[in-house]
Parts: structure tokens; sequence; C-alpha cells
């Protein structure tokens, strides 16, 4: 008895450790959009039998931006259809939206090539960046990390970000593979040297190293923008919830853990998310959400008049998108 309380308070502190975490509230202080103001109606924590009750989950609506950093740089990354670029950058972002009850969600996706006013971001060293006109959206990870990544995006949307969720892709490869796969049909060949993936249209049961190259490919289909990519991208999450809610965690003890120690250790959160206790009552708070009520969009845009080769957020489409967010 006691090796096995030992052991669970070991690996509870090794995954809590796991997670890494940015004060996004403290960086960004009160300058930014006011929080949606509701009333839900809390939902009760099932609690143990003869235990008292738990405390109830949160169901008020909720907006948290996901972010996908990319580091293509190392061999191994490389093998794994990485490029030779160095450093981390950050080629997938959406807006997630959890609806009032949380039942329900809106995932967003905002392209990495739209031009954007990105604002002035506080850094680290108390300094700030420049405010920036007409510059690509991921270029506000590159020179402000998570913070002027929010700050860029709640300058944008108008909407404010209740959290934040980055996710590395290395270790999105190994929660992957720690769930035993995930299932998902194309409808087109890919066939993309650059991200060494190749597969012919329908339905496919990929290994973690697939699904990152799937979510890294771009070349191998339609015109070969980022739009393509992102529509990969959008089904491979729906896919990753759906294997999430069909795997039995509870009855394997060892592929729980191995689960939970890629998903920790694949997250950079703000610190409202910091720790297991938090995020495994985020993670309740969503147990009604099904991959079949969670709908996918991209942000509207069009070509930008300055540049063939980057987008502007289509008008007035994109305004109403973000305040049916609100």
């Amino acid at each position: 008895m006691v090796a096995g309380v030992g052991t669970a308070g070991w690996a509870y502190w090794h995954l809590n450790g796991n997670i890494k975490s940015v004060d996004i509230d403290n960086a960004l202080g009160d300058d930014r959009p006011a929080k949606a103001l509701t009333t839900p109606t809390p939902t009760p924590t099932p609690a143990p039998s003869g235990s008292a009750s738990a405390s109830p989950l949160p169901t008020e609506a909720v907006n948290v931006l996901v972010l996908g950093s990319d580091s293509r740089s190392g061999a191994a990354n490389q093998e794994l259809g990485g490029g030779d670029s160095t450093g981390a950058r950050s080629d997938t972002a959406m807006v997630v939206h959890i609806d009032a009850g949380r039942t329900t969600a809106t995932v967003v996706s905002i392209p990495r090539d739209t031009l954007v006013t990105r604002p002035s971001c506080p850094l680290p060293d108390g300094g700030s960046t420049a405010t920036a006109y007409g510059a690509m959206f991921n270029t506000a990870y590159a020179v402000g990390g998570p913070v002027c990544a929010v700050k860029t995006v709640e300058s944008v949307t108008g909407v404010r970000m209740d959290h934040y969720v980055e996710v590395d892709f290395s270790g999105f490869a190994e929660l992957v593979d720690a769930l035993g796969g995930v299932t998902v049909t194309t409808d087109e060949d890919i066939d993309d040297d650059d991200s060494h993936l190749h597969l012919a249209a329908g339905t496919h049961r990929l290994d973690g190293a697939d699904a990152l190259a799937l979510a890294r490919t771009r070349h191998g289909i339609g015109d070969g923008s980022d739009l393509g990519r992102i529509g990969l991208q959008q089904d491979l999450v729906k896919a990753l919830l759906a294997q999430i809610a069909s795997t039995d965690l509870l009855t394997s003890p060892t592929r729980l853990y191995e689960v939970a120690d890629a998903l920790t250790g694949s997250l950079t959160t703000d610190t409202g998310l910091d720790s297991l206790a938090e995020l495994t009552e985020f993670g309740g708070s969503l147990k009604g959400l099904s991959a079949g009520n969670v709908r996918t969009v991209t942000l509207p845009v069009v070509p930008a008049p300055s540049d063939p080769n980057r987008v502007i957020a289509q008008e007035p489409a994109a305004s109403a998108l973000w305040e049916s967010l609100k």
C-alpha cells in the first residue's frame, strides 16, 4: 500500500511538473477586451459513493487560443518532415469557442499568412515590441511569444481569450501514439515529399509520425497553400477528440499514465491551466462535448492586394464571425 501511494504521488508530481506556463494575465494587465458576463448554472461533479459532493464544474462559455508550436530543428525532426529551419514557430492557430453549457464548440482557424496590425507587445525584460502594420499573423509569436500571440488575437478579433494552450508538435505525435493512433479520412491523394506523407484518398489509421506529417502537409494537396493544410488540421483535431472519447483509459492505468505524460509534456498554458488539478477540472467540464458537436471554420480571407501570396480578413464576414463568439 505504501509503495502504491508513493508511486501515485510520484506520478502526480511528475505530470504536474511537465506543464509549462506563461502568466498572460499579468503581462497584459487590463489592456484587453472585457471578459464576457455570463450567469452559468453550475453542474456538480459526480462524487464517489459515500463521499461528499464535489465542487461544481464550470459551465460558462470560454474562449481558448490554441497554438501549434512546431520546432523544426534537429535531425530527428527533419526525418519527420520538419525541414531545415531552426527554432519554433506557430504555424497553427485556432480560436476555440466553447458555448455555455460546454456541449458544443466552434473552432476558428486563422491562416498564418493573414496580414494584420500587430500591436505593441510587452517583453519579459520590461521593454516592448513595436507596432507593425501589414505583418504576417504568425510573426506575433516569433517576436513576442505567447503573450504577443494572445494580444494580437485579441486586438484583431475584439474577443477576450480566457485561456492559452500551446501544443508542441513533437509532443502531439507522442500523444497520438499513446492513444493507439487516430483514424482520418482524406478526400484526395496526398503526395508531399516535404512532410514525407504519401496517402491514397480514403480512410487511414495514422500513428504519431504520420499524424504529425498530416498536420504539416501543405504542398501535396490543393493549391499548396496554407488553407489546404488548415482543413487537414481541423480533421485531425476531430479525429483526436473522437479517439480520446473512444479510449477507455480508466481500465488501463499504464495507458492512462502514458497518455497523461504525453499530453502534459506537450503543453504550455496560461497560469489558469498550469496544474494537473486545473487541467482535470477543465477537461471534466468538457465531458459532454463530443467530436460531432465541434464545428470547424476558417477565418474568411481574400488575397492581399499588396501580395498575392498573403491574405487579409474578408469583411464584413470576418467581423461577424468574431462578434458571434462574444
